[in-house]
């Protein structure tokens, strides 16, 4: 067993030492020219923070090419990542590289903390296991806080949408304008619609580009919206009326979903009142009849 921790820990060593070597490359290089051409130059703090972040990143992108994956699984992949907001090609590079360093992070905190002694295979087998599951996990949790971001913010968007087209701006114009005004207080929606505007300006008719934007986020209000306004456009309606029905309808649904998670209040409180609350009010209220009862038995039996 001591044979064994000692090879997982002398290949973990090994592998973490090519990946320092690979990225301390350049740095050595820069180094060296600096001796023979020193040009003096004080790096601030915050370019100081910068480069460690761009260090971190170039370390797990060099583990990324030991990451075997399929065409479909990097195509599902880049789609989990575009609708958690990474858009950089970089992500996806990082994305493998975390799957390969945290596992050997999770192991070697497990040998080092002791945790291995208790049963080393299950431990390890544990590690490996939610150390390559654990950047799937993360990705869901900020693709669903990213949706639920998108959602709360597309009813003040469709507001100022119509403000913008009531005051005679055109559809294409009220996008790129309320993009630009609410882009502090409702970032995610405001980065899809610059997207939208950016396709438009590209070219791309604006059906294809208000379905791209749906198909991006996945967010199922905003794949109504974009099919209510392909059939306004098909059918020549007023455009503004129908976004302002819109927010109507998003609105009376939060409300709706409060109210429901309101009326679901009652019976999820059942569960800590029959554990804790229950056995504390019976222990108050008959545990003094019971002393008493115990005392009156205990004087009997003398």
């Amino acid at each position: 067993m001591t044979f064994a921790i000692l090879a997982f820990v002398a290949i973990f060593v090994l592998v973490g030492s090519i990946g320092v070597l690979m990225f301390y490359r350049e740095a050595a290089l820069e180094r060296i020219s600096q001796v023979i051409n020193p040009q003096p130059k004080q790096k601030t703090l915050a370019e100081t923070f910068q480069n460690t972040g761009s260090s971190i990143g170039n370390v797990v992108k060099r583990f990324e090419n030991l990451m075997p994956k399929s065409d479909k699984e990097v195509s599902v992949i880049r789609l989990r990542l575009t609708r958690a907001g990474y858009r950089n090609e970089n992500a996806m590079k990082i994305f493998y590289g975390s799957k390969v360093l945290t596992p050997l992070l999770l192991a070697t905190i497990a040998a080092v903390s002791g945790l291995a002694n208790l049963a080393p295979f299950l431990v390890y087998l544990v590690a490996l296991g939610l150390g390559f599951l654990a950047p799937d996990f993360w990705l869901g949790k900020r693709i669903s806080a990213r949706q639920k971001k998108l959602t709360r913010g597309l009813p003040d968007v469709l507001d100022l949408l119509v403000i913008c087209m009531e005051a005679g701006l055109s559809l294409d114009q009220s996008t790129a304008r309320s993009a630009e005004e609410l882009s502090q207080s409702q970032p995610e929606i405001c980065d899809e619609l610059t997207m939208v505007v950016l396709e438009q300006r590209a070219g791309r008719a604006r059906s294809e580009a208000w379905k791209n934007m749906a198909e991006r986020t996945g967010v199922e209000c905003l794949r109504n919206l974009v099919s209510m306004l392909v059939q306004t456009e098909q059918f020549g309606t007023s455009i503004a009326k129908m976004l302002r029905v819109h927010s109507d309808t998003l609105r009376v649904q939060r409300v709706q979903m409060i109210e429901e998670m309101a009326g679901k209040t009652s019976v999820k409180l059942v569960f800590p009142l029959v554990l804790f609350i229950f056995p504390a009010l019976f222990l108050v209220t008959l545990g003094p009849a019971a002393i008493v009862m115990v005392e009156s038995f205990s004087s009997l039996t003398k």
